[in-house]
């Protein structure tokens, strides 16, 4: 890190909120300057291996050939026009190559600017199909515990409302059902008693309910948990059984970072609505989408009524144009050995964190690979332990996490393993 602070940044440190800290006790920063592959170049000279993806979003890396192209050709067209009234070709053309990838009783396509946008509209989809089908009383929604969709109101409102961020907001938000957290973890034995307070409550509740919605497999910022596919699939049998919409957040998830394009598959099920985001554009713009089967569709516009969103910068073509590069750069690489080679030097490398005592689990699944620790972390003494290590790691609570890009090589990977089995074994 600079050792003589900037003008810009003492600005930053004084006026500019960072996600999920205080202005009063701010965090340091790291400023910096460039980012290439899965380098990023600090404006002191120093390198750091990225560990997590730009929060998961970047799985090329930065500064991409192919990416850049695809910039500079959109940028020379059009770089934004507002999406009412007109279409373009870079958001038809997304929207083929999402329906073409994605489940496939899905079939229509609603473009967002965020992942939490993503959950809004999927959560105002199912409220606005109850209505005009006649399911007045659908108003509520279920999900599990340990979940999280986003810090808008209507998404924090099916975050944990106990060990999640958004405990503040609690007399504010919309009230729902929330289920156990899964305990059945991706790899041991299924036993039918694990799905027994999710069957309880829409048991009770069907009548009420919108939708269920949940991440599926993995727990994304609610604690990194991955649950077994036995227990999504009987979510989809009861959402069925009782005619409930199901929703699924595959916006951590979707795009390979499980292992299967989208975290669903591992259940072989498909959801009525599902969400994505963050890898969409590859990490390099923000650009979300909702998609919907067409029963959901059809009923929510039943006797000509409107879905009643839309975002300015909804279906931004230069966004669009950088979407179908990243789509296209992963469709045309062999995406799934490198989540197979990550997931084995994760699980090989991480295994001897296991041994120490301040180790609660170790735990991997695809290109994801958790540390759960004890207690939390001090958050800025652990952050400049890695950055000392020359890799960025960002963990949060009690969890030292993985999520490298998916074009990570195995030199750049042992690095950031060894500095996560280092400072594990080291942390107080």
């Amino acid at each position: 890190m600079i050792t003589t602070e900037q003008p810009w940044q003492k600005f930053d440190r004084e006026h500019i909120w960072h996600p999920y800290t205080s202005l009063s006790h701010p965090l340091p920063t790291y400023p910096i300057e460039s980012a290439s592959g899965t380098r990023l170049k600090l404006c002191d000279g120093a390198e750091l291996i990225d560990g997590m993806s730009s929060w998961w979003a970047a799985i090329h890396g930065y500064n991409h050939p192919v990416i850049n192209k695809a910039i500079e050709e959109q940028t020379a067209k059009m770089t934004h026009f507002m999406f009412g009234g007109i279409s373009h070709q870079p958001a038809t053309t997304l929207a083929q190559k999402l329906l073409e990838l994605a489940p496939k009783s899905l079939d229509n396509v609603f473009f967002s600017d965020s992942g939490s946008v993503a959950v809004e509209v999927a959560m105002k989809m199912a409220l606005q199909y109850c209505h005009t089908t006649g399911k007045q009383q659908g108003s509520k929604f279920l999900t599990v515990r340990g979940g999280y969709h986003g810090d808008t109101f209507l998404a924090m409102s099916v975050c944990d409302p106990v060990a999640g961020m958004h405990s503040i907001f609690k007399d504010t938000l919309a009230q729902n059902y929330f289920a156990d957290k899964p305990a059945c973890s991706f790899t041991a034995n299924w036993k039918p008693h694990y799905i027994d307070s999710f069957k309880q409550l829409i048991n009770i509740h069907h009548n009420e309910l919108a939708a269920v919605i949940l991440e599926p497999i993995v727990q994304g910022a609610g604690g990194l948990n991955f649950y077994h596919p036995e227990y999504l699939r009987q979510i989809r049998e009861l959402c069925d059984q009782y005619d409930v919409l199901l929703i699924l957040d595959e916006i951590a998830t979707g795009f390979g970072r499980t292992g299967k394009m989208f975290a669903c598959e591992h259940a072989d099920i498909s959801p009525d609505i599902m969400c994505v985001g963050k890898a969409l554009t590859g990490g390099n713009i923000s650009l979300a989408a909702t998609m919907s089967t067409k029963c959901v569709a059809d009923g929510i516009c039943a006797n000509e009524n409107l879905f009643m969103h839309g975002p300015t910068f909804m279906a931004n073509p230069l966004a669009c144009a950088i979407a179908n590069a990243s789509l296209e750069i992963l469709c045309n690489s062999p995406w799934q050995e490198n989540i197979a080679r990550i997931e084995h030097a994760l699980q090989a490398g991480l295994e001897p964190c296991r041994n120490s005592p301040l180790v609660a689990d170790v735990r991997v699944l695809g290109a994801i690979g958790v540390v759960e620790l004890k207690q939390d972390v001090d958050q800025e003494a652990i952050q400049a332990e890695f950055v000392k290590r020359g890799v960025w790691v960002r963990p949060f609570g009690k969890l030292v996490y993985l999520m490298p890009p998916f074009i990570i090589d195995d030199n750049d990977l042992q690095q950031l393993i060894s500095a996560v089995v280092e400072i594990c074994s080291e942390c107080s």
